[in-house]
């Protein structure tokens, strides 16, 4: 099988880790992944967060219901849409933008022999003010999600979602 196409295939999602710890330099080119992302009309309507503070991630992991194995990890991104960032029409694209690099940033961490987890924030408000709060986030950063990332303790597994009747050709069918 094609190597990227094997990557995508084993991509998972990690919620259990070792406490080794990720290199600054890892965590950067996880970044740079991600912004090697598609971008409408290249408006790239997107910041990123590294967080690297244990302190801080284990404050986030108490607030945050769905994101408890920041305790875990040493390291986080949190990937920020730029909603100041309007096309010439006056269109905002950050959260097309910013899916497409948390997909990269995921995939990259795979590649790496990381583990890493996409957790919600956006848009619960709920979920987005503890972030905007403890990382004292402008307002026109809209935090989209945190990604724990970590060395994986193998638990997790890759699920085979691929399911023949959801591709249709041409035409509709129905199921």
């Amino acid at each position: 099988m094609n190597a990227i196409l094997k990557q995508i295939h084993e991509r998972k999602s990690v919620r259990h880790f070792r406490s080794d710890k990720v290199k600054i330099q890892d965590l950067k080119e996880i970044v740079r992944a991600g912004m090697a992302a598609p971008t409408a009309r290249n408006l790239q309507a997107w910041e990123f967060l590294i967080l690297d503070d244990e302190k801080l991630l284990s404050h986030l992991s108490d607030q945050l219901p769905y994101a408890k194995m920041l305790a875990e990890v040493n390291a986080a991104i949190v990937v920020l849409g730029d909603s100041s960032v309007k096309s010439p029409s006056g269109h905002t694209y950050w959260l097309q933008d910013t899916c497409a690099a948390t997909q990269n940033i995921l995939l990259a961490s795979e590649a790496l022999g990381l583990g890493a987890v996409w957790t919600a924030l956006y848009p619960y408000d709920e979920r987005m003010q503890p972030v905007i709060k403890a990382c004292q986030l402008p307002e026109h950063l809209i935090p989209l999600n945190i990604i724990p990332i970590g060395v994986p303790t193998g638990d997790d597994k890759p699920n085979d979602k691929y399911k023949p009747e959801k591709i249709h050709i041409n035409q509709w069918k129905a199921q």
